[in-house]
């Protein structure tokens, strides 16, 4: 595992890229940390659901979305909230990232503020007869360079979860996340609206060019440092196909967050196109997103 924040780390890690071993895979042999696993005595927070199935943003998608709340979540004081994209892949505390088990060991240590998860799925158009499978709208919604998601967190998903939950509606009291498409679809939301959110954990992000995301590197060299911090974490093994290559997107990403003088962190393993590796360092992921979180405006 290599953490990137040197330009001459870049290079040889290009080199490496460019010019990989026959028949050389990455080795995906990560193992979970205590913080991913159910500990005694430590209190849990309580996930529910629910369905949204009257966007405007979107309409006519339906889909599932889960609230966790800590425990220590005391009813009057706004908490931090992180949205998830493809939430459910995130919630299941038997999936690759566990949130809810990290959120609650690392709150309870006070490695990270009082914080409300928020995990979406992509949007879905039911089929026509009500029976058959519907048609997804993750690409549209994750990999469309726009304001549009932002616009729908904002607008929909926010306000709804608000009802129930006192959430903080600074930026710096807010983090997204998401893996591959989901990846790049929570930069873009904090890139396109730094003041709604401030932080940005992406996992093996789709940097490339499925939907244009390939010209953000020579974007973020052209344009006024935002005020947002990023956590990339990626892998030597990830795709390479006609959309571009994922690693060397990263790299490109990581160095031009670099060349601007962001608040960025690289972590690049061995592995392929999955979250074994973004789930096994969450907890390390976390507690350097988080790290320094100022209290509520007053």
């Amino acid at each position: 595992m290599v953490r990137v924040g040197s330009w001459l780390t870049l290079v040889f890690l290009l080199a490496a890229l460019t010019s990989p071993p026959s028949g050389v895979r990455g080795a995906d042999d990560y193992t979970y940390g205590p913080d991913s696993q159910r500990q005694p005595k430590v209190p849990q927070g309580e996930v529910t659901q629910f369905k949204w199935n009257t966007s405007k943003v979107f309409p006519g998608t339906e889909r599932d979305c889960w609230v966790y709340v800590p425990a220590q979540y005391d009813g009057q004081t706004p908490a931090c909230v992180m949205v998830f994209q493809d939430g459910g892949n995130y919630v299941n505390e038997k999936g690759p990232f566990r949130v809810p088990i990290v959120f609650d060991n690392l709150i309870h240590k006070k490695h990270m503020p009082v914080t409300v998860g928020i995990f979406i799925n992509p949007g879905t158009f039911p089929a026509a007869d009500g029976k058959g499978k519907g048609r997804s709208n993750r690409s549209f919604e994750y990999d469309t360079l726009s304001d549009q998601y932002a616009r729908f967190l904002e607008q929909e998903i926010l306000p709804e979860v608000g009802k129930k939950v006192k959430l903080r509606s600074d930026a710096a009291g807010r983090a997204i996340c998401g893996i591959s498409s989901g990846g790049i679809c929570a930069f873009t939301v904090a890139w396109e609206r730094p003041d709604l959110f401030s932080k940005v954990l992406s996992h093996v992000g789709s940097f490339t060019n499925i939907r244009g995301g390939d010209v953000y590197p020579g974007l973020i060299r052209k344009t006024e440092r935002k005020p947002i911090r990023i956590f990339l974490q990626e892998g030597m093994g990830d795709l390479d196909n006609l959309h571009g290559n994922w690693p060397l997107a990263n790299l490109a990403m990581a160095a031009a967050l670099n060349y601007m003088q962001y608040d960025y962190k690289l972590v690049m393993g061995d592995g392929g196109h999955n979250g074994k590796h973004g789930g096994a360092i969450l907890p390390e992921a976390l507690r350097w997103l988080w790290r320094n979180t100022p209290p509520p405006p007053k």
